[in-house]
């Protein structure tokens, strides 16, 4: 099963947090990452763009609001993975429609793998095909090899 870390990186939504290019930027402490995602949040200092996991003690500002997150721990689920309600207003409301795009992806995912299967295939999915190295969600561009890739 999952190590307590691990489980920190499953957000009820189903944008695992492990391929966030937010946890990423604050796990590896790179600064100019941290940089270039300020304009993409609209955030006016990198000490913003941290965050440990949707179900951490530190999440990113965003996320420590979310209205999905609340309604699956109120509701005592994992995720959306379990509710017969999905996808619900919060899901088609959600404001970023990559996230929206991925979410609609991602749970029918999680239900028919299973967690385990489901966080290495999340894994597995934000690599490059060329040259397999490890990528975020939402990267446009290798930053290896260079290769174009849409993989969300």
């Amino acid at each position: 099963m999952a190590g307590e870390g691990e489980r920190e990186l499953l957000s009820p939504c189903g944008l695992y947090c492990g391929v966030c290019a937010v946890y990423i930027a604050h796990r590896d402490g790179n600064e100019k990452f941290k940089e270039r995602l300020l304009g993409v949040y609209g955030l006016t200092s990198t000490e913003e763009v941290r965050c440990r996991g949707c179900l951490s003690g530190e999440r990113f500002l965003y996320c420590e609001v979310c209205p999905i997150r609340d309604c699956c721990l109120r509701k005592g689920y994992q995720g959306c993975h379990q509710c017969d309600e999905w996808p619900c207003e919060l899901v088609e409301g959600f404001p970023l429609p990559v996230g929206k795009k991925v979410m609609l992806r991602a749970i029918p995912a999680w239900r028919e793998l299973g967690t385990e299967a489901w966080v290495r295939s999340e894994e597995e999915r934000y690599r490059c095909p060329q040259c397999g190295y490890r990528l975020f969600r939402g990267a446009k561009r290798c930053r290896s090899c260079g290769v174009e890739v849409d993989l969300d």
